[in-house]
């Protein structure tokens, strides 16, 4: 069946069979490739995107349940002030380790603080428990979260 998704500002059209998980559709038909497959249940986080703006998994989310939602993939996050801030300071506090998680980790981030601007440590930690580092970052992430809220990145864009 043919569907028209808008992901990341851009009406994408692709013709697959309506339970086709949205993330292989971001993958292997609109080679949008930041999404990582983790671990295929929704548990892990690897895979999270945007549906209008809230954190969702790619990989149980039936690409017919997107419907006309909007879809942010991390591809597009360099786009969003919030999501630029986050990229920032994962790059100032070096963040990453392997980085396979990291664009699920920042989709997640980006969800939060688009919703809490000046998340506590609480949010941060409710709003982060599924996204799952092996590298296990989680201390370096959070402090990234926290200094992207504060605005104090080396990112020159805008701040919101």
């Amino acid at each position: 069946m043919a569907y028209t998704i808008k992901i990341n500002g851009v009406d994408r059209s692709v013709d697959v069979d309506g339970d086709m998980p949205l993330l292989w559709v971001l993958r292997d038909e609109l080679d949008l490739k930041g999404s990582k497959f983790g671990c295929g249940a929704g548990l892990c986080g690897a895979c999270t995107v945007h549906l209008d703006g809230a954190a969702v998994r790619a990989c149980q989310t039936p690409v017919s349940d997107v419907g006309s939602a909007a879809v942010g993939t991390i591809e597009g996050m360099a786009a969003d002030p919030v999501g630029r801030r986050l990229q920032a300071a994962w790059m100032e506090l070096d963040v990453p380790q392997c980085g396979y998680c990291q664009a699920g980790q920042i989709m997640s981030a980006t969800a939060l603080l688009r919703q809490i601007p000046h998340p506590s440590d609480v949010d941060i930690d409710t709003a982060m428990m599924g996204n799952v580092c092996r590298c296990c970052s989680y201390t370096r992430i959070r402090a990234a979260i926290r200094q992207a809220a504060s605005g104090h990145t080396g990112d020159k864009g805008e701040r919101s």
